[in-house]
């Protein structure tokens, strides 16, 4: 029984028919064959019960299309063809730790680039598709990691690991795979202990936290992400200790501490950086400056029932960079919750439809499900 594809499916809200539809645009857009909508109808149900085998063709479709892995679609992972050894599997060894030892400066950039270009992708067009090549790039950076001997050879990989793995694991998030999400930041936790990176550390764990949330325990939440604060010290940028004392206001928001997030949000407004550039040199995955912090403070207010957060948010809607999908469904589910806590239902209703386009859109299982969950409030 392949309960991975029926779990995906539901996430999504999607009923076995709409699947279906779905399959048949992807055949459309992509210029492949696909069986009958009859035939597919029987698929589905077929391999949701258990009683056809989902064959490697239509796995690769419903892994685009649902944003999961092949382990995480099929009921058992897919079965490897294993190579015998040679010469006890010394010379191989031996080959692969020469190979990982010469990997040169322009290798590594070569797997920042990739993980930069794969942030792009992810901003612009969500993450549902892009579940094979991510899985495919933490596999390389890892492979690689685990053959580099010597501390010259591995930090390097290991910070561009760290970095793939918190990319990996928010995606994940968002793609509603919590479990897989958890994976990826323990992953890159271990990457950044190998590198000795405070900051990438640091970052994986608070980012952690948003699991932690997800599942109902947001005051474990916070107090990870102290923990990560803490693991910090004064060791990084001001863009990231903002970054993390707003990422706690958030958290205590959800925890129902209304005083500690206020003042975890002054402390990020005191420390973010005044200049427009949004990119923390020393730490890529962080975007944040001024007017990102105003949207994030109106999320929080938001979360709080708080009538100010209405001028952060529509303050933040004026100057909000349209290449960040994703991050625009967030902001018009924040002003629609504002709107619900004053009950102004026409207004949140309006910024509810412009969310849930934007969701679909990227295919953000997370945004949806807050969707759904405002939406019930009307």
């Amino acid at each position: 029984m392949s309960t991975g594809l029926r779990t995906a499916r539901t996430a999504r809200s999607w009923s076995q028919e709409r699947l279906v539809r779905e399959i048949e645009q992807y055949a459309r857009r992509h210029v492949t064959d696909v069986a009958s909508t009859g035939s597919l109808r029987v698929y589905v149900s077929e391999w949701e019960n258990g009683k056809r085998a989902i064959s490697d063709r239509y796995a690769t479709i419903l892994r685009r299309l649902l944003g999961i892995t092949d382990t995480e679609l099929r009921s058992s992972p897919p079965k490897t063809i294993s190579t015998p050894a040679t010469a006890d599997g010394y010379d191989e060894l031996l080959n692969r730790i020469d190979a990982a030892g010469s990997v040169s400066e322009s290798v590594v950039k070569t797997f920042n680039d990739q993980t930069e270009l794969l942030r792009t992708m992810d901003r612009q067009m969500g993450s549902a598709g892009l579940v094979d090549q991510m899985q495919g790039h933490l596999a390389a950076l890892e492979d690689t990691l685990n053959f580099a001997v010597l501390p010259t050879a591995r930090r390097p990989v290991a910070l561009a690991l760290a970095g793939a793995s918190t990319l990996a694991a928010w995606q994940a998030i968002d793609s509603g795979a919590i479990e897989r999400a958890w994976r990826h930041y323990e992953l890159a936790k271990r990457a950044a202990r190998d590198a000795e990176a405070p900051m990438y550390l640091a970052h994986a764990m608070a980012e952690q936290a948003y699991v932690l949330c997800a599942a109902g325990r947001p005051a474990l939440g916070v107090e990870l992400v102290r923990d990560a604060q803490r693991t910090l010290a004064d060791a990084g940028s001001p863009r990231l200790r903002a970054w993390l004392h707003a990422t706690e206001a958030e958290l205590c928001a959800h925890a129902g501490m209304p005083d500690d997030c206020r003042r975890a949000l002054e402390a990020a407004e005191a420390i973010i950086p005044a200049t427009p550039e949004d990119r923390d040199p020393d730490m890529l995955s962080i975007f944040l400056n001024a007017s990102h912090l105003t949207r994030w403070r109106g999320n929080v207010l938001a979360l709080l029932g708080d009538d100010e957060a209405l001028t952060s948010l529509y303050g933040a809607l004026e100057v909000m960079d349209s290449t960040f999908i994703r991050a625009q469904a967030g902001l018009y589910s924040d002003l629609a919750q504002a709107h619900l806590a004053r009950a102004e239902y026409d207004e949140a209703n309006s910024h509810l439809r412009q969310a849930r386009l934007l969701a679909n859109r990227t295919g953000s299982v997370r945004y949806r499900r807050r969707i759904e969950q405002l939406s019930a409030r009307l």
